[in-house]
Parts: structure tokens; C-alpha cells; sequence
């Protein structure tokens, strides 16, 4: 899935993000005939992917509903050299934010378990979009949820979370709603998308203790082959922490 010739960021955690996305962008930029993309990231915060993207030159936009988190971004392109724009916003915002068929690419990451109306939100996405351009979406996965419960010893309440439509495990869980594979793909082709495969992220990286990674030299690359592995594994995709899927507009 990588992308020959771009160096992906080495965090663990987003490793198999990555992957598919610098894939994405090599493929749009063979599309479009254009090296610089028009990247929106939804809910972007302080900008831990779209800095990155904009080294790698293309033109990101993210739009953010915290000042603090949007004054964070600026800082952080600052030190980096490079130019990020950011809008104060949410994904029902967009519309009014920012031109119809506006982007190449759309990064929905951690956005989709906390907003009101998931379907409107990504019918806006789909507008954004010029024709062919993709939709980054990653979101929480309840069956990870009650694995990391119940290894916590709280049992009762990952039970909750597995019977749960909305993958919940309590009345304080700070989580609204998490998506199964299966519901986030319907989600997304319910707006009109053609949705591509699903990759579980976090596969191990939230089970293995830090000490085993930082502690031990070549360690956290290790780590990083084996969520690739995991990624697409047909059974260990299921209890990721998150589930990635990139989808088309038609």
C-alpha cells in the first residue's frame, strides 16, 4: 500500500493510515495529473495529519470546531515551514464553509462517533468532493471497546459495549457511537460512495506495553510490519482499536 518514493511518518498508532492514504494520493495525482492536491481535513485539531500533508506539498484545509485546537495547528505549520488553512467548523458547517466540489481528498478521522447526524455529515463530504475524489474515515470499533474493558476488569461493562447499537459500555462512556465494518460501510454507501476495503488500526499497538516497544531497539519498526499484517487479517481486523476504510465519490 505505500506509495514509492514519499517517506511515511513512523508513529505506530497510524502507521497503516498512512499507508493507505500516501497509496490514495499517488493515485489521485495520476488521476487529476495534478502533484498538488486539495486536501480537507474535518475535524483535523491540532493538525497531526495535515501538516504532514502539507510537506509533502499539497494544499490542506482543516476545519476544526476548538480556536485552541486551530491556534495549535498554526503553531505546529509554523515550525514546519509550511502553510495550513484552518476554519472554525464542524462537519455540518462544510457546506457553507467551503465550495462545492472543493476537494481531491477528505480526511473524516475520529469525527463520525460524535456528530449529531452521521448521514448528513457525510452526504456534505460528498458534496465537497469533485468527482473520483475520496473520503479517509477512520472511527471506533465497539468490539475493541469491550476487549479493552474487559482487560480493565470491567466485565459488565464490556458486555455492554458488544450488545449496545451503539457500541457503548455505559452511561460514562465519553464515546457516543462506535461503527462495526459492516456499519460503517452502509454509512458510507448510503451517502453514495463505493466504498474499498476496511483495515483495522490498532491492532496491537494498544495491547503491547510501551516499555516493550520503546525499551528494545528495532522494536516499534517490528511493530509497525505487524499491524500492516493485521490490517487486513479477516479476523483481527475486527478487534482494532479503529477501523480505516478509504471510499470513492462516484
Amino acid at each position: 500500500m505505500r506509495a514509492e518514493g514519499v517517506t511515511r511518518p513512523p508513529a505506530v498508532r497510524t502507521a497503516v493510515v498512512w499507508d493507505a492514504l500516501l497509496a490514495e494520493l499517488a493515485r489521485l495525482g495520476e488521476t487529476t495529473g495534478r502533484e498538488r492536491l486539495d486536501i480537507v481535513d474535518a475535524g483535523g485539531g491540532t493538525g497531526g495529519f495535515a501538516v504532514p500533508l502539507a510537506e509533502l506539498g499539497h494544499t490542506v484545509t482543516v476545519v476544526d470546531p476548538s480556536p485552541d485546537s486551530l491556534a495549535a495547528l498554526e503553531r505546529r505549520a509554523k515550525e514546519k515551514g509550511v502553510g495550513v488553512r484552518g476554519l472554525q467548523g464542524d462537519l455540518a458547517d462544510l457546506a457553507d464553509l467551503l465550495d462545492h466540489d472543493d476537494a481531491d481528498l477528505v480526511l473524516c478521522h475520529s469525527v463520525l462517533e460524535y456528530v449529531d447526524d452521521p448521514i448528513g455529515a457525510m452526504t456534505a463530504v460528498a458534496g465537497l468532493l469533485r468527482r473520483g475524489g475520496a473520503v479517509s474515515v477512520l472511527a471506533a470499533n465497539p468490539v475493541a471497546a469491550a476487549l479493552h474493558r474487559a482487560l480493565a476488569g470491567h466485565f459488565d461493562e464490556a458486555r455492554a459495549a458488544l450488545a449496545d447499537p451503539e457500541g457503548r459500555w455505559g452511561d460514562r462512556d465519553p464515546t457516543p457511537r462506535r461503527y462495526t465494518a459492516e456499519a460503517l460501510s452502509e454509512l458510507l454507501a448510503a451517502t453514495g460512495f463505493a466504498v474499498g476495503a476496511v483495515h483495522g488500526v490498532r491492532v496491537f499497538a494498544d495491547l503491547v506495553p510501551s516499555r516493550l516497544v520503546d525499551g528494545e531497539p528495532g522494536a516499534a519498526e517490528a511493530l509497525v510490519a505487524l499491524e500492516q499484517v493485521g490490517a487486513g487479517h479477516p479476523v483481527l481486523r475486527d478487534i482494532a482499536t479503529q477501523l480505516h476504510v478509504l471510499a470513492r465519490r462516484g
